[in-house]
């Protein structure tokens, strides 16, 4: 790369923008502080005199902190440079560098040109110094000791890419909630920084993903003692869900703490191709689901059942509650409900009393916690089993339509006695009936035999 000399500034007086353009890729590019300052402190010197709007992009400029990550930015205007040409210059100074390509989709692995002109492909290169990680819309590269001077890269890199260095890719994500509570749904944003420098490519999000897992302490003192590691999201930054804007840089994770309570570690996964980074945040205690569902059944198919929800106002404002379901009976069919304005402890509903069978309630409650914070959490869903009343055809009171007068115990068993006694009369008697009936049929059947046999004999006997 050319030492762009005070000389040549006065000759291109006319062509400043792009002397300024190209002052820039070189700050961005070269990690040689001292080369910079001098370039730049020239231009600024030379150009005073032509434009102050210039002159304060270039002083700008030389504010930019170049140990901190680095775009590579294209200009096709300034630079005259195709993008099949890309170019960037890498210092002597770098013991390990990322890089990452975007790219068209679908097409190949872009080419790597050193500066001594040989080329590293995705299926040439130096295993123990270089790694290439290629997808259908980017190539991430790390090479170790990179030859230091002018580096190209040739392929379909999109034009709206950047050729982004990654040195120390990290995820910032707010602290979790004091006070959580099982059924609950949080929603929590993170940035995703390179170095100090929050990184804006929109394409980034494509290559790096982010998980959300929930390991147990294994404290014995609370319920998930020895529980699994539980994966509760993805961050995105997509625009949907809990996301507001797709591709502002912050992403956001929509937590469903819908396992056991207790005392978890919530860690952050970022996966990139050939690397991972964890952050761990300090234990929470998820606390158990602060409301609790019962019912009073009615015996008259003309009365309702009454539901009631109980509240427990350690960590919750039972005040500020409100709650929000639907009913499910039986035949399937279902009705929503929700209680408004109440305090107290408990709430009340009714739930009409239309069959016998399964009855379902599911309950999502909207309130405070008891440091002000807003929640919403889902309650575990409840059910009840109403069973069909016995219907006596004839009461026990009653014989053969009429009241029977019960003097005593006594005189009821001797009855009922007499009862069995002549059923078991009658049984007999019908059994006796059946088996003259089998005798006579086994009778008449012989008989009929030996007639047709004297028949067949007569008729032989005349032959």
């Amino acid at each position: 790369m050319e030492i762009i000399s005070r000389q040549y500034i006065k000759q291109h007086v006319n062509t400043v923008p792009m002397l300024v353009g190209t002052l820039l890729t070189l700050l961005l590019s070269f990690n040689a502080n001292a080369f910079y300052s001098t370039a730049i402190e020239s231009a600024v010197q030379t150009a005073s005199n032509e434009s102050a709007v210039i002159n304060d992009e270039i002083v700008e400029a030389k504010k930019l902190d170049v140990s901190a990550v680095n775009y590579y930015q294209k200009d096709n205007i300034t630079n005259q440079i195709p993008y099949f040409d890309n170019r960037f210059r890498l210092d002597a100074n770098i013991e390990e560098i990322t890089l990452i390509f975007y790219r068209k989709s679908g097409s190949t692995p872009i080419i790597l040109i050193r500066p001594d002109g040989s080329k590293i492909r995705v299926n040439n290169f130096d295993e123990e110094k270089v790694q290439w990680f290629d997808d259908s819309t980017f190539d991430m590269i790390k090479i170790i000791k990179p030859m230091p001077g002018p580096w190209q890269a040739v392929g379909d890199i999109l034009p709206q890419s950047q050729i982004l260095v990654v040195s120390d890719v990290k995820l910032v994500v707010e602290p979790l909630p004091e006070i959580a509570f099982s059924g609950e749904t949080l929603k929590v944003e993170g940035k995703l920084i390179n170095g100090n420098e929050p990184i804006r490519t929109p394409h980034f999000k494509d290559v790096v993903k982010l998980d959300v897992n929930f390991y147990s302490t294994n404290n014995s003192l609370f319920d998930n003692f020895g529980a699994d590691a539980i994966k509760v999201t993805s961050f995105r930054d997509d625009g949907y869900a809990l996301d507001e804007y797709a591709n502002d840089n912050i992403f956001t994770g929509e937590f469903v703490l819908d396992f056991a309570p207790g005392e978890w570690q919530p860690v952050y996964f970022v996966k990139l191709p050939m690397t991972t980074r964890e952050l761990n945040q300090r234990p929470i205690v998820l606390q158990k689901n602060p409301i609790e569902i019962s019912v009073v059944q009615s015996d008259d198919v003309e009365k309702p059942h009454q539901l009631i929800l109980t509240i427990d106002s350690s960590f919750v404002d039972p005040n500020s509650l409100v709650f929000q379901g639907k009913f499910t009976y039986p035949d399937r069919q279902s009705e929503p409900f929700s209680i408004m304005e109440d305090s107290g402890v408990t709430r009340t509903t009714t739930i009409t009393n239309t069959e016998p069978g399964i009855y379902r309630v599911n309950v999502n409650a909207f309130g405070q916690s008891t440091t002000g914070r807003e929640f919403r959490l889902v309650v575990p869903e409840f059910s009840f089993n109403v069973e069909k009343a016995l219907e006596l055809t004839t009461p026990m009171n009653m014989k053969d339509g009429q009241p029977l007068n019960i003097q005593s115990a006594d005189d009821f068993i001797v009855d009922l006695d007499e009862d069995i006694e002549e059923a078991i009369i009658a049984q007999q008697q019908a059994k006796s009936d059946q088996d003259q009936k089998i005798i006579l049929l086994i009778v008449a059947a012989n008989i009929v035999i030996i007639i047709v046999g004297l028949v067949l004999f007569w008729i032989m006997r005349r032959k």
